[in-house]
């Protein structure tokens, strides 16, 4: 034990004295726990039940709806979009100052995005292949897929905002949020058609983005504005949801009439709003844990593997599921229905073994999210991670 804490303080300390003394390490610190936030919520709110011989998607909030304020810790995708915004603008500018085409630019950015999302589709096509032709039942099979492939939307909007940075890092985020409410008033108040509402997954996920966007141009620097943000978007999610009809649910509950998250409503954006604000708040505290190298190790390498982390996080969870039904089609908080308090304490005891299996599938795909760069002949020891990070 002496031993692993001797090489982790010396790795840590590596990555300390290689990362450049202008990096700021609390906009690393907020994505790695905006990317955290997303996997823990999902593997608190989603389960899988055995019924009929198959597996089932269902969630705890379907029959605890008194969990609803699980999602406002763990619903963080605002704050992805945030830093995503300020990363995106502040690349572009420095990228435009050293001559680089925005072709090159934005090749390399979306490269890093969707490089791991290619291993995911090939292992999973043939897992559902082999699954339908061993005579899995077909609902079970879609039932995986869709858990696998549902987060795959928001790299696909976040790809859209990334490579639309030229056109939207100068937009205030007022006006993509005026764009939802005005969707939502049609859809939900003058009896609009269901499909309008899709375009808020553009416009709003816009809104922290281009909140990021006017990060990075030092918009955001008073604390005094930064506190009417955060307590005026919170009055505005309370209300919406006391007095508006919105769910109180940050994330989608299965069966229910509205969601507000697939697609995003005004009550969604105006919580990202609060969270982006609350996020902002912390930075200069989380600025000053980042001088720790022991604990600006942990989130500079979760941020070399943000995308790995991401996109294998269910199939971790639907393996410790799968092999679980081995010993028993009944274990509690695994594949029970989750009706009770009961379930998700047992849940909660499940979270380690998920997290190990989720390292087993990192050890396995990481190195797809690592962007290739030929190495001199003359260098004989591999690129250490470090370098991805301090370059990322």
């Amino acid at each position: 034990m002496r031993e692993l804490r001797v090489r982790w303080s010396a790795l840590a300390a590596g990555i300390d004295a290689a990362t450049p003394a202008d990096r700021d390490r609390a906009v690393d610190a907020l994505r790695a726990l905006a990317i955290l936030g997303v996997v823990l919520g999902h593997w608190l709110v989603t389960s899988l039940t055995t019924a009929d011989g198959g597996l089932r998607g269902t969630s705890p909030l379907v029959h605890l709806p008194w969990l609803a304020p699980v999602s406002w810790v763990f619903q963080t995708l605002a704050v992805f979009f945030l830093v995503g915004g300020r990363v995106a603008a502040l690349g572009h500018v420095s990228a435009r100052e050293r001559g680089v085409s925005y072709r090159a630019w934005v090749g390399q950015r979306l490269g890093r995005l969707f490089r791991p999302v290619a291993a995911v589709l090939v292992l999973w096509t043939v897992v559902a292949g082999g699954m339908l032709a061993g005579g899995a039942e077909f609902d079970t099979v879609r039932t995986l897929v869709k858990l696998v492939l549902s987060p795959l939307w928001f790299l696909l909007v976040f790809a859209a905002l990334t490579a639309a940075v030229p056109l939207v890092s100068r937009l205030g985020p007022v006006w993509p949020a005026a764009v939802v409410a005005a969707v939502d008033l049609w859809r939900f108040g003058l009896g609009g058609p269901a499909w309008i509402g899709w375009v808020n997954v553009v416009a709003g996920w816009l809104v922290p983005f281009t909140l990021g966007a006017a990060w990075s141009r030092g918009a955001l620097a008073g604390r005094g504005r930064l506190l009417l943000l955060t307590g005026g978007a919170a009055a505005a999610t309370a209300a919406l949801v006391l007095w508006g009809g919105y769910p109180a649910s940050m994330v989608g509950v299965p069966g229910a009439a509205v969601s507000n998250l697939n697609p995003p409503t005004l009550a969604a954006v105006a919580f990202g709003l609060a969270q982006c604000g609350l996020a902002l708040l912390a930075r200069d505290r989380l600025a000053r844990l980042m001088r720790r190298p022991a604990a600006w190790a942990k989130v500079a390498l979760v941020n070399l593997s943000a995308m790995t982390v991401f996109l294998w996080h269910q199939t971790a969870m639907m393996a410790v599921t799968a092999l679980g039904m081995l010993a028993s089609a009944d274990l509690p908080g695994l594949h029970t229905p989750p009706d009770s308090v009961a379930w998700t304490a047992a849940r909660i005891l499940w979270l380690p073994v998920f997290a190990v299996a989720l390292g087993l599938c990192w050890a396995a795909f990481s190195v797809h999210e690592q962007a290739r760069r030929p190495r001199p002949a003359t260098d004989c020891v591999p690129t250490p991670p470090v370098k991805e990070i301090t370059h990322a």
